[in-house]
């Protein structure tokens, strides 16, 4: 299964309707929890999502609304078992933030800390960038390596089925029979996570070719104004974000809590956005990753 659980989707104050931010990004066995906020615990019982699925946290940047969440995430994990090791990915420049949440946790978890200071891997298939906000901030792109799609009338008329299926995946052949021979190119999938930012080469990098980028939106058009000198984006940057890069799917968050009708960011970010679909993320959500390409 691979799908974003959107957890929260508030910026610097909470509302009524809008928990502020944690993402979990289901990844087959893998459970990805971006940015947890204040209630992330609590949220995550509300979607039916159980922190002992979190492999792997990611913090962008260590501003409150974006990790204060962290403690009760760990501690729950702790209460509830977990034994499998969770990594913990956040910039270097966060540490002392970073060590005083996770020492408030109930301690009893394998937590594995990995700080970063620059562009670069952090982990199979996760690589982050650097983006532009008032503290060190990263951003995240997880990307599946290219493959290949078998063809069920090609399989037949080659005459694989059953395990000579399986030995074609490990090995790249059959007998005879080439896994070229039956199948076609298949790109994988690639998911973007761009939080607290301006406009910036990282956020390109990072929304570059992505199935699914999630990008926040913090302010209308009409104030680009309070964007640039906050260092966020607007929903129209984030919709040119989307269409310079290629990207295939914009999910919008992270909203300020002066818009309660988000329509009108959707309608600027869609007249930028390009080929790319756009959709405003609502709390609760559950978003399916697009099919994959048909080839890279």
């Amino acid at each position: 299964m691979r799908e974003l659980v959107v957890l929260g989707t508030a910026s610097q104050v909470p509302t009524r309707s809008r928990n502020h931010n944690g993402y979990l990004l289901r990844w087959d066995g893998a459970g990805l929890l971006f940015d947890p906020g204040e209630g992330t615990q609590r949220q995550m019982t509300f979607a039916g999502v159980a922190p002992s699925g979190i492999t792997r946290i990611c913090l962008t940047h260590v501003h409150g609304d974006h990790c204060y969440g962290l403690p009760g995430v760990l501690s729950r994990m702790v209460l509830d078992g977990v034994q499998h090791p969770v990594d913990l990915h956040y910039p270097a420049e966060g540490e002392s933030v970073v060590r005083a949440l996770v020492g408030l946790a109930t301690p009893g978890l394998d937590l594995r800390l990995h700080p970063h200071a620059e562009a670069g891997p952090v982990a199979d298939g996760l690589v982050v960038e650097p983006l532009r906000h008032r503290v060190a901030a990263f951003g995240y792109r997880l990307v599946e390596p290219d493959g290949r799609t078998l063809l069920p009338d090609r399989l037949a008329a080659a005459g694989i089925a059953g395990p000579a299926v399986g030995e074609l995946q490990r090995t790249g052949r059959s007998g005879r029979v080439r896994l070229a021979d039956v199948s076609v190119p298949r790109r994988g999938q690639r998911v973007a996570v761009v939080m607290d930012t301006a406009p910036c080469a990282g956020a390109e990098a990072l929304a570059d070719g992505a199935d699914l980028l999630l990008a926040e939106c913090t302010f209308a058009d009409e104030d680009a104004a309070l964007a640039a000198e906050h260092l966020h984006l607007t929903a129209g940057q984030a919709g040119a974000l989307a269409a310079g890069a290629g990207a295939r799917a914009l999910v919008l968050t992270h909203f300020s809590g002066r818009y309660e009708d988000l329509e009108p960011l959707a309608v600027q970010a869609r007249a930028t956005a390009g080929a790319a679909t756009v959709r405003l993320a609502r709390d609760l959500d559950r978003i399916a990753l697009p099919r994959r390409r048909a080839t890279p």
